[in-house]
């Protein structure tokens, strides 16, 4: 658990790592994302265009 010295929160290098995804998982998600959907389109376009 994070301690108070001096005015200062003080936090065990696990406590400091828990934090939001950085920018290299928010663009790994986002370019999975985007060829997912493009072998979807492609997918559809292949097999099932009328």
């Amino acid at each position: 658990m994070a301690t108070q010295r001096h005015g200062q929160i003080v936090e065990t290098p696990n406590e400091a790592r828990q934090a939001e995804p950085g920018p290299s998982v928010l663009a790994l998600l986002s370019v999975s994302t985007g060829l997912a959907v493009l072998i979807l389109g492609i997918v559809w376009f292949v097999f099932f265009r009328t």
